[in-house]
Order: structure tokens, then C-alpha cells, then sequence
């Protein structure tokens, strides 16, 4: 053995006795209360403060969730008395978005939320805007660098393909040869790629695969088409998840017409057309998988305690987490009264 591998044990054993003996001593010396509070609490938070200046960003609403991301995020700046919102006009222009991001830095506003049109083309102005001291939420659409956001709030979407192959696998798990078909979004794009590796390594923890896949758009007419390509391809199936409820309604008018019910179907985002039609139980959609369209409204929340210098109540570490992936859950006939007031609009 080496004298650095030696020194380099030495110094490992000695930082493992130390972290012992201050946890020895934390748990002898601390009472409860010392564990616990050490942020700003529920009460504290909620309390009016100094009003904060938030700019939001967000790309055009041309789709039902991105017209609730939006609608979310204004919402939640009006439901505080103490945020000062400036919008900024939805726009899939990324120099135009560009340019929105550098007048609140010129305007020296307090804190940024942006969901980006492109999260690579809009870290360079997210970073300057860090630089000149104004934090940064990110929205959805992740940037290239980490020194772009001071928090990121996400969905989930390697946890939606999981979320709807598991639930397709526990009403198909006795059926081995069940056949399974896909609607993607496009396909070109990351968060699709995400939710169909987990909705292939779901089934292939029950043992099924994906034996008949198409891919859309996210529109309606983009989902009727491809739709109609896979039943045609497809003479018989037990189970198919599209992965988005706005391109679903099309999807929906496809199987009407083509006149099959053979198989369940699950969606994906949670609109409240989807959300409506499964309550009813009058159609092969019988589970849809959130996608929250409250990701804006949580980024204007996050940046109203960061620039207050506030914690998250209910945790213990005194600060903000620096990121935040939300839930996928299952939406079904049993628990959508719970979810369908979180709906978005198709």
C-alpha cells in the first residue's frame, strides 16, 4: 500500500469518526425542537412580507397545457398579496423570449420563472440573469447547465411511461400474450423518448412488450391520423396508452370510428376531457397519467420564498430545494374526484 493510499484511508476514517461524534453529539445535546425547526414555518410563509417583483416566461399557449401553465402561474401571483407579477407574452420565438428574460434582468426584478421554448437556447440569458443576482426558477424544460436555475421544477416523464405500463401490466399481468399498443408524442423529442423507456421497462417487469407503436403530434388531427394507422395495422388489441389527452380527443374519434372496443385505453397529462370521460365510464378510456400543469404555479411559489429568503415549511433543511420532480400518478374511475379540479382544458 501506497503512503497517499495509506494517508487517503486515514483521512476516511477519520471524517466517519467525526460525522459519528457530531451526530452523537447532536442526539444527546438537541432537543426535538432543534430538529425540527429550523426553517420558516407553514404560518411564516403564508404571512404577507416585502412585495417581490416575479417575471414569468412562457412559451405560446397553443396547447390545453400550456394554456393551463400559463393560466396557473397568474393565478398563483394573485393568490399572494405580497407578488408583483410582469408576464411576458407567450411566444415559441426563442430570440423573442430571449429578449423578454433581458428586460426583467434590466428591470432588476426580484426573481424569474421560465418555462423556456428551448431549454438549451435560453440558458446563456438564464445564466446572466444568476449572475446579476436574480434567481432563477426552471420550468418543465430543463436548461444546459446547472447555473442557470437556482431551482428547477419538472414533471415526470420517464415516471408517466412507468406509471401507465404498471397500471396496463396489473389489469393484463395474467394475459402474457396481451397485446399492447403505444401512441407517442413526437417522437423527435426528449420528453417522449422519456416516457416510452419507461413505459417499455414497466411492461418488461410484468413480461409484455409494445407490439404495435405510432407516433403523433400532441394535436388532435395528429392523434385521429395516427390513430387510424394503428388500428388499421392492429386487428386486435388489449390495452394502448397514448401519452397525451389533447392529441387523445383525436385518438378517441378514430376508435369511434373505426368501431373497436376490444381494448382499455390510457391517457396521458390529465385534461378534463379525459378526466370527464373517464368519471362517466362510457368509453375505452379508463385511466389517464398526471402530467401536472401546475408546474408554473409551484416555480411563482418557490420564487416568492426564495426571494423572501423563506424556507419550505414542512421540511427541516433551512432552505429551497434546488430541484423538484413531481408526481405521475394514476387517474381511474375511483380516485379522479380527487385530481379532475387540477384539470386543464383541451
Amino acid at each position: 500500500m501506497t503512503r497517499s493510499t495509506t494517508g487517503r484511508i486515514a483521512l476516511g476514517l477519520g471524517a466517519v469518526f467525526m460525522a459519528a461524534t457530531l451526530l452523537t453529539a447532536c442526539s444527546e445535546g438537541a432537543d426535538d425542537g432543534d430538529v425540527v425547526d429550523q426553517g420558516t414555518s407553514t404560518e411564516e410563509n403564508a404571512a404577507e412580507g416585502d412585495t417581490v417583483v416575479i417575471g414569468w416566461s412562457g412559451p405560446a399557449a397553443d396547447h390545453g397545457w400550456l394554456g393551463a401553465i400559463n393560466s396557473g402561474a397568474i393565478a398563483a401571483a394573485d393568490s399572494f398579496g405580497d407578488v408583483d407579477l410582469r408576464v411576458a407574452e407567450g411566444t415559441n420565438d426563442v430570440t423573442a423570449q430571449i429578449a423578454a428574460i433581458e428586460t426583467f434582468i434590466n428591470d432588476e426584478v426580484d426573481a424569474i420563472v421560465l418555462l423556456p421554448s428551448d431549454g438549451a437556447a435560453l440558458t446563456e440569458v438564464a445564466i446572466k440573469a444568476m449572475q446579476a443576482g436574480i434567481p432563477v426558477i426552471n420550468v418543465d424544460r430543463e436548461f444546459s447547465s446547472p447555473f442557470a436555475a437556482r431551482a428547477t421544477v419538472l414533471g415526470d416523464n420517464y415516471g408517466m411511461g412507468v406509471s401507465a405500463g404498471t397500471y396496463i401490466c396489473e389489469q393484463l399481468g395474467d394475459t402474457p400474450d396481451a397485446v399492447v399498443a403505444e401512441i407517442a408524442g413526437i417522437d423527435s423529442l426528449p420528453l417522449t423518448q422519456d416516457r416510452s423507456d419507461g413505459f417499455k421497462d414497466a411492461l418488461d417487469d410484468c413480461g409484455l412488450e409494445v407490439s404495435n407503436r405510432v407516433a403523433a403530434d400532441f394535436t388532435v388531427q395528429g392523434g385521429e391520423a395516427a390513430t387510424s394507422q394503428l388500428l388499421s395495422a392492429a386487428p386486435k388489441i388489449d390495452a394502448i396508452w397514448n401519452h397525451d389527452d389533447d392529441q387523445g380527443i383525436g385518438v378517441l374519434a378514430a376508435i369511434d370510428a373505426a368501431g373497436r372496443d376490444e381494448f382499455f385505453m390510457v391517457g396521458g397529462a390529465g385534461s378534463q376531457n379525459a378526466m370527464e370521460a373517464i368519471e362517466a365510464d362510457d368509453s375505452v378510456l379508463k385511466a389517464t397519467i398526471v402530467y401536472p400543469s401546475t408546474q408554473a404555479a409551484d416555480g411563482i411559489a418557490l420564487a416568492r420564498l426564495i426571494a423572501q429568503g423563506k424556507t419550505v415549511g414542512d421540511l427541516v433543511t433551512p432552505s429551497v430545494p434546488n430541484r423538484i420532480v413531481l408526481d405521475a400518478p394514476v387517474i381511474t374511475k375511483e380516485n379522479v374526484g380527487d385530481f379532475i379540479d387540477l384539470a386543464f382544458e383541451s
